[in-house]
């Protein structure tokens, strides 16, 4: 489940970057106000700006509702994970004593007097 939310997720975002590398800035506008050749596209002389940033604004909501979605989630899930086949599987909670190997030759840190630091005036 999180799996697919998570390339949705991926997805909606390299759409949303698509996107927005394919409009203009507000100051492109002004060639077109002048009688620039963008009025006899597909879209009309408007009509591009419109769809580019509708479609931009409804992939951004959809990107939000998968982050609030995926940290919902993440939020609820356990010290268990949950594997494809249903099972779940638990974190090894009893780790006996003697495995753990605590090493014995780190060398102690070196105290230097307090006297070697400068005053500052």
């Amino acid at each position: 489940m999180i799996s697919i939310i998570l390339v949705i997720h991926v997805l909606l975002s390299l759409a949303i970057i698509g996107l927005i590398m394919l409009q203009r800035g507000k100051g492109a506008d002004a060639g077109a106000a002048l009688g620039g050749g963008s009025s006899g596209t597909v879209f009309g002389a408007r009509g591009a700006a419109n769809f580019l940033s509708r479609t931009t604004a409804i992939l951004s909501a959809a990107f939000f509702a998968t982050s609030l979605t995926l940290a919902y989630l993440s939020a609820n899930l356990d010290s268990a994970t949950t594997v494809s086949d249903g099972s779940v599987l638990q974190a090894p909670t009893d780790i006996p004593a003697a495995d753990v190997v605590v090493p014995t030759d780190i060398p102690a840190a070196i105290e230097e007097p307090a006297s070697d630091i400068p005053a500052s005036e």
